[in-house]
């Protein structure tokens, strides 16, 4: 890392270095937003990140989705869809996690190396960011709902206010969010068991009039359409590793002394999230079940009637919508700041690729913010069922070929890299494998999503995309020989790992903007004809990749880093 947490780097009166990349040297704010958080930088504890990393999980859509795809599918076949979701989430989450946490990357660094290319994975940075600001107008639309109950504020002005008190907050990153979420989440937890067990003890009726509820069409039992597309909701969520991962790649190294803490930190954190997820979505379809008939099917769905109606079992009615409109409100808050600090990094990775340019990953706060307030504004809560429906397509192929390249094509037919490989330097522009794998997979399953393959297809339209893109993943691969992962060789000196086969922490300075780096981001640039790191190289724009002798690629062998389990 810089050797100072906020190096200036110089303006063009002082070198090599551009004024433009003043901001971006401030890793207090940057959080790494564009390049390998580096050891140094990775000092808490696994508990602490993981802590901080499953504090965003109290977000409330999943009991509006929840509810939303039991009133329409009915308990049973709701239940089995959400569960299939929840388990194809944690098990490609499995792979994505340990990575992300073992190098010290973000999920669009992953995505790089994983079979998509430096600039293949601008599309799959651009689906990201369309995960992270579709969740917040939906999550900022549940709170704004909050405000109007409680408060008597107007949706439009309630819209306003969800979007902007998250920024300060997203600004200064993962130090700000690691002591948010750890303040609020014992009261989180308090208000969201209360409804549940006073519910059981109250009214255990409820929870058998629940199991046997038939849906809005009235079929009783199980239900293989509605099964589908009740799955196909919730594997919207898939994305959401992302923003896991966000907060894993700050996981301290995995050493004998910490593994047991490291590994549990890791699966609770990465795909444990969906555990409490499914919980969730259940208990969701519960609440809205249970009020339904009090306060009919457009309400029902909403968190904050739910929540009200949940702790009027057990608080003084003077007490119950306070304490219902500051749950959601702090339940909003720890999710958002998430979805913003995600977005942030999302579009700081889409737009660093396009343009050659970054300003710093709070311009980018803003853009995201901006973005999911126009889609509040444009009601996105009532279109919530089609919109992840769609959505979970294109999601869905992305991971699908990721965790393909992660679990095959690395370890079994060791065509892809052993590690990730994330800068410019050493990527060609496109893989095919997961370039292509995704493309086709996604392209599949939306013309099966509309119907074009009857409405079995239509309804398991995101198991399609999950299965085109991991069988072809590894067969393109096989086809290709693995050429497309690399354009060259890393001869860098030192080794990017040590003599014990962990990352080098040794410090470089890079030649175009004077700052000390770990190894791991660093490359050797002959146009600058030193080290470069792997943010100004990425803003570079004017050397024509000199560093690539074209054609060369498919026969150069490929480096090897160890990678411990």
């Amino acid at each position: 890392m810089a050797q100072a947490t906020d190096t200036v780097i110089a303006g063009e009166e002082g070198g090599k270095g551009s004024a433009l990349r003043r901001w971006m040297a401030r890793e207090s704010i940057e959080d790494y937003s564009l390049r390998y958080a580096p050891t140094s930088f990775r000092t808490w504890a696994p508990v602490m990140v993981a802590s901080t990393a499953l504090g965003g999980i109290a977000y409330l859509a999943d009991y509006a989705i929840g509810a939303s795809i039991v009133l329409a599918n009915g308990t049973p076949s709701a239940l089995i869809g959400i569960l299939l979701a929840a388990v194809t989430i944690f098990v490609t989450g499995i792979p994505i996690s340990y990575y992300s946490a073992r190098y010290g990357i973000d999920m669009d660094l992953l995505t790089r190396g994983a079979g998509f290319g430096y600039f293949g994975s601008t599309l799959t940075s651009l689906i990201y960011a369309t995960f992270t600001f579709i969740f917040f107008a939906l999550e900022g639309s549940i709170m704004a709902q909050a405000f109007e109950f409680g408060l008597g504020i107007p949706l439009p002005i309630g819209y306003l206010i969800t979007s902007l008190m998250v920024v300060p907050i997203v600004i200064y990153g993962m130090r700000a969010l690691a002591k948010l979420q750890a303040w609020t989440q014992p009261f989180w937890l308090l208000i969201f068991a209360l409804p549940l067990v006073a519910l059981a003890i109250q009214q255990p009726q409820a929870y058998a009039e629940f199991l046997s509820f038939s849906g809005a069409d009235g079929t009783a039992g199980v239900n293989l359409l509605g099964i589908g597309l009740a799955a196909g909701v919730a594997l919207s969520l898939i994305a959401q590793i992302g923003e896991q991962v966000d907060y894993l790649r700050f996981m301290p190294p995995l050493t004998p002394a910490n593994r047991f803490q490291w590994w549990a930190a890791v699966l609770s954190a990465g795909p444990g999230w969906v555990i409490l997820g499914a919980i969730k979505q259940i208990s969701g379809g519960l609440l809205a079940v249970w009020i339904l008939d009090r306060v009919g099917e457009a309400t029902a769905v909403e968190p904050i009637a739910q929540f009200t109606q949940g702790l009027g079992l057990v608080l003084p009615a003077w007490a119950v919508v306070p304490v219902a409109v500051v749950f959601v409100v702090v339940s909003q808050i720890k999710i958002n700041v998430t979805n913003a600090y995600a977005g942030s990094l999302a579009w700081s990775n889409f737009f660093s690729r396009v343009l050659h340019a970054h300003p710093g990953r709070v311009v980018w706060i803003f853009l995201n913010v901006g973005v999911a307030l126009l889609l509040m504004e444009l009601g996105v809560f009532a279109l919530l069922n089609a919109v992840l429906g769609f959505y979970s397509n294109v999601a869905i192929a992305w991971i699908g070929a990721v965790v393909a390249d992660l679990v095959i094509n690395k370890p079994i037919l060791k065509l892809s890299p052993s590690y990730i490989e994330f800068k410019r330097a050493h990527l060609r522009a496109i893989n095919p494998v997961g370039f292509g794998s995704m493309v086709i997979a996604s392209a599949v399953s939306i013309v099966a999503f509309f119907g074009a393959f009857g409405p079995l297809l239509a309804a398991f339209s995101p198991f399609l995309a999950l299965a085109i893109a991991f069988v072809l993943s590894p067969v393109i691969c096989a086809l290709t020989g693995g050429k497309y992962y690399l354009a060259r060789t890393d001869d860098l000196q030192p080794p990017m790992q040590d003599p014990d086969g962990n990352l080098s922490t040794a410090l470089m300075t890079c030649v175009a903007c004077g700052t000390d780096y770990e190894r791991p981001d660093m490359a050797a640039c002959p146009f600058h004809e030193g080290p470069i790191c792997s943010l100004c190289c990425t803003l570079e724009n004017s050397c024509g990749e000199v560093c690539k002798p074209e054609g060369t690629a498919a026969d150069l062998p490929m480096p090897t880093v160890r990678a411990e389990a």
